[in-house]
């Protein structure tokens, strides 16, 4: 079967070919209204301009507002058949064999924006975001760091996907600077806790799920649905300052070592864009209960790098090179523990992976694992660092390869800045 493709020019390394087609927020001028749009190649199609012209003409999306709103939220909570459906169209309306948009002059200069102009925003108004701890390797690792080799990974997180709320406020979109912050810290030599700029600032390594549809207060999603309240992925970067968050974490877990700051990549990559890069999901041992048990228990082949750009350097050095495969709890899985309890997700609430590590030191998907808590420096491009300095920048991007095509995540990045005087 021929490969499918665009009348739209997409080069062979993009992220977004017409196989692709994920879905973020943009303004073509500084002046202009948000609106939604789909990336393809090096432009980004304005779906509020197809809308007007009817191009959305199936039966679904016929006659809905979606995309004249300022972000995807009433697009995504209209669900599957409406997602299939908006996908249908695009694909034939970007298709090299299909005149309507290719030989419209008028429309495709309106619709088609080149990438490098516009402004990209926040895809969804995030009302809720929670932060799960779902890879093993990552969890051991943090045990061993902070607790020893007698119970690195307890009891329970073989049994349940551990997870904490998160502040949806401090989201950020990708290239939003991140200003280092102040805290508490623990007492060094004396009884009073340390009070000043952390000293331990780090990234974090991370996947979100996009909520699609919600479910009512009271009423969990059962497991086996949970793939249809899923929207798409984003990548994650849950910035962390380990010092603040050792000396708060006991007895209610993480609170401004976290909420600070966390940054998105703009573009939603969908469930159908990577469902041709899905696997079975690994094994769980002990098998989890019934609430948890899966018919189809699978996870993406996404391989996913960490780069960081040195202060004052042209230059960034890989520091991770990892995959979201290395994940215990599946994203299924992650959703529907949220929900067993009655409580009421909604459509936009970003769901946080966790820090992904895999097996292989250089999989370690923070600093805090790299450098051992700061025991051993990373050499970046010769450079020493056990943890970010300021003017440092972090880029994570994230892409599944096929024999016939990339689909990718873009980037997402953000430089730390001096903490506020």
């Amino acid at each position: 079967m021929a490969v499918l493709q665009s009348f739209v020019e997409v080069h062979p390394d993009s992220h977004f070919p017409i196989q692709n087609l994920p879905y973020g927020v943009f303004k073509p001028r500084p002046s202009s209204s948000p609106r939604p749009g789909v990336a393809i190649g090096d432009y980004v199609l304005d779906l509020s301009e197809i809308a007007s012209a009817g191009l959305f003409d199936g039966p679904l999306l016929r006659n809905s507002d979606c995309f004249l709103q300022p972000n995807l939220n009433k697009y995504v909570s209209l669900g599957r058949p409406a997602w299939k459906e908006a996908r249908a169209t695009l694909q034939k309306l970007l298709s090299a064999t299909e005149p309507t948009l290719r030989d419209n002059t008028e429309l495709r200069q309106k619709a088609l924006v080149p990438l490098s102009s516009v402004e990209l925003l926040l895809p969804v108004a995030v009302g809720d975001y929670t932060d799960f701890f779902t890879s093993l390797h990552h969890t051991k690792n943090c045990g061993l760091i902070f607790r020893g080799p007698q119970t690195p990974v307890l009891d329970n997180w073989y049994r349940l996907p551990v997870a904490y709320h998160g502040r949806a406020s401090s989201i950020v979109i990708s290239g939003t600077d991140i200003v280092r912050p102040s805290g508490q810290a623990h007492p060094s030599g004396s009884s009073t806790p340390y009070f000043g700029p952390s000293l331990k600032l780090d990234f974090e390594l991370e996947m979100a799920t996009i909520v699609g549809p919600g479910n009512e207060l009271g009423k969990p999603v059962d497991i086996n649905n949970a793939n249809d309240h899923i929207f798409g992925l984003v990548l994650m970067n849950d910035w962390s300052a380990r010092d603040i968050q050792a000396w708060e974490y006991i007895p209610l877990g993480p609170f401004l070592g976290k909420n600070f700051g966390t940054t998105i990549s703009p573009w939603i990559v969908t469930l159908e864009a990577l469902e041709p890069f899905a696997s079975e999901a690994q094994k769980q041992d002990p098998p989890p209960l019934p609430y948890l048990t899966e018919k189809v228990s699978k996870i993406y082949d996404i391989s996913l790098e960490v780069h960081i750009k040195p202060a004052g350097h042209e230059d960034s050095g890989v520091v991770t090179r990892s995959n979201l495969k290395h994940l215990y709890w599946t994203l299924t899985q992650q959703l529907a523990h949220h929900t067993i309890n009655g409580c009421n997700l909604r459509p936009g609430d970003l769901l946080g992976t966790g820090t992904i590590s895999g097996p292989e030191s250089e999989s370690r998907g923070c600093l805090l694992e790299l450098t051992w808590n700061g025991q051993n420096a990373l050499s970046i491009n010769g450079l020493s660092r056990k943890f970010l300095e300021d003017g440092d920048e972090v880029i994570l991007t994230g892409y599944c390869k096929g024999s016939d095509y990339t689909i990718g995540f873009g980037t997402c990045s953000g430089k730390i800045v001096p903490a506020a005087s």
